[in-house]
């Protein structure tokens, strides 16, 4: 049973709770460097080394880190391993660490690794996070991925970086230029949403929390019970205003007796 937990938490990371193509997160790196499948991949494996590092250290320290600056706390441990990795590929990988740049850095603000240390690492056992930053890591790779083999190959010609003979004479430059981009990560989404409606999966027609993939991890109350909260709310001040206005008709009608 507590293998096909860790299965479970693996593959919901890749599949059913992609971060880009399905939770929508990461989308900066992911436009910016999917314009090859070299720079893809390694941006990918950049950041699920640091997925798992921290999500281990953040789950290992869950109940010593203050609840009231956790979040100051998971940026400093996730840069930590941001700085790890940009200094081993610039001692033993120069070329990759040129080619990453400046969004090496950035990935200590990537929406994804802050989320699942919220989300999942401070809830869960150091094991489980493991999984789970490894599951989102891959999943991160595959979409990152995906999108640079449609950019470079229909927009360059080739495919890491060794030329397509026949598609070459028959490019679309624009593919590796920002519309490019967005327009492939958006086809990309679309074809994800169909497939995802095809095989039985539930489709929201709304923005709710129960509509969000994450719903079963968040300890949040719902937009349901929200709603029924301000619903009682909004009761309880109209019978206060009620009673107010009815107890200055009756001061008034016991002045004018």
């Amino acid at each position: 049973m507590s293998n096909n937990k860790k299965l479970s938490i693996l593959l919901r990371g890749i599949i059913a709770e992609n971060p880009v193509l399905i939770l929508i997160l990461g989308t900066c790196p992911s436009l910016a460097m999917s314009t090859s499948v070299i720079s893809a991949l390694s941006m990918g494996l950049a950041a699920t080394v640091v997925l798992i590092g921290s999500n281990a250290v953040i789950s290992a320290l869950r109940h010593v880190i203050p609840d009231t600056v956790r979040i100051p706390c998971y940026i400093v441990i996730i840069a930590a391993f941001v700085t790890a990795v940009q200094m081993l590929l610039e001692a033993y990988l120069p070329s990759i660490y040129d080619m990453l740049g400046v969004y090496l850095a950035l990935i200590v603000v990537n929406c994804i690794i802050l989320g699942r240390a919220e989300m999942f690492a401070r809830k869960n056992n150091v094991l489980d996070s493991i999984f789970d930053g490894l599951g989102m890591g891959i999943g991160f790779l595959v979409a990152l991925v995906l999108i640079a083999t449609v950019r470079e190959v229909l927009g360059a010609g080739s495919f890491a970086g060794f030329e397509i003979p026949f598609i070459s004479s028959f490019k679309i430059p624009i593919l590796v230029k920002a519309p490019g981009g967005f327009l492939v990560y958006g086809i990309i989404i679309a074809v994800m949403n169909k497939l995802t409606e095809k095989r039985g999966g539930v489709k929201k027609k709304d923005f709710s929390c129960e509509g969000c993939p994450s719903a079963h991890l968040c300890t949040k109350t719902s937009c349901s019970e929200l709603t029924e909260l301000a619903a009682e709310a909004l009761d309880t001040a109209i019978e206060s205003k009620e009673l107010e206005i009815e107890n200055a008709e009756v001061k008034e009608d016991v002045e004018n007796a």
